[in-house]
């Protein structure tokens, strides 16, 4: 069930330019240095290593393979995880980078196929995407799926891909949609969630089997629980950095174009157009993979 594409494959397959990359490479100042979108599964290992000799590098690729590809492979559960909570829309995507002018993205052409969500809707997104960021964490270093307190303990030390999506989980699925108290709306919201509405969340839908607890009602406190967990650690991102609302607004225009009187749909552009979780984690799942095996 939780079988993906080999994970050379996922990295070599990587795009160097569409709508996700546009965005990541517009929000690299939240973590500078961080992040390169390296698309090739060699260079990732040379890049994770330090080992440049083709000999070792061969030798850590097809151990980092037979790894991956594993019977029950708690990497490919991590991946298939990352995957899991992109809802984005392929053909949405390419219409938008076709009608990219310049340097700057135009969502203008698929403006009457957006629709913003309520605000209910994007904090229980967030809350799910930390879920599974909680989990693919636990999978990747061999820990219990409830291991929340490792997880939140493990956001400090966050970097390279990891910083990268959680920096832009705070801007892109926090602040852009919910406003500079995303934290606290998100987690009233979030808090005051029954089991129907978690039911009725698309990201729930693909991920639910995955969350610990023996009902949903189990499983809706797991997700509040983590969600007030790492309240904390976004707060105090979003507060050195002194995000806000626009700023981040105006960082993203320097790679996708739009107007004040649009700014309710940019969030439901970006929802629709990347993919950023699945991006960022295929990096992730290979570096780990890869130092693994080395």
């Amino acid at each position: 069930m939780f079988q993906t594409d080999p994970i050379d494959s996922l990295v070599n397959n990587l795009p160097q330019q569409n709508v996700t990359t546009y965005m990541l490479k517009a929000l690299d100042y939240l973590a500078p240095g961080e992040w390169t979108n390296t698309n090739n599964f060699d260079a990732l290992i040379t890049e994770t290593t330090g080992i440049s000799d083709a000999g070792r590098v061969a030798v850590i690729r097809t151990r980092a393979l037979e790894r991956y590809n594993a019977e029950d492979s708690h990497y490919q559960k991590a991946m298939w995880l990352y995957q899991a909570v992109d809802l984005s829309d392929t053909a949405l995507a390419a219409a938008a980078l076709a009608n990219k002018v310049g340097e700057q993205i135009q969502f203008l052409s698929i403006l009457t196929k957006l629709t913003p969500k309520a605000d209910v809707s994007q904090s229980i997104d967030l809350g799910l995407k930390l879920v599974a960021e909680a989990l693919a964490y636990s999978q990747l270093k061999g820990l219990k799926a409830d291991s929340v307190g490792d997880f939140v303990g493990s956001l400090a030390d966050y970097g390279q891909a990891n910083l990268m999506r959680m920096a832009t989980l705070v801007a892109v699925d926090g602040l852009i949609p919910l406003g500079p108290d995303f934290v606290a709306k998100a987690g009233e919201a979030i808090g005051g969630l029954n089991t129907s509405g978690l039911r009725n969340n698309a990201i729930f839908q693909r991920i639910g089997n995955l969350i610990p607890g023996d009902d949903e009602g189990a499983q809706l406190g797991f997700v509040q629980n983590t969600f007030a967990s790492a309240s904390s650690w976004m707060q105090d991102f979003r507060a050195k950095r002194n995000l806000t609302p626009e700023n981040i607004r105006r960082s993203l225009q320097s790679a996708i174009a739009f107007t004040d009187d649009k700014l309710d749909y940019l969030s439901a552009f970006l929802d629709a157009t990347t993919n950023y979780y699945t991006h960022t984690g295929v990096q992730t799942v290979a570096r780990q993979v890869i130092g693994d095996s080395a």
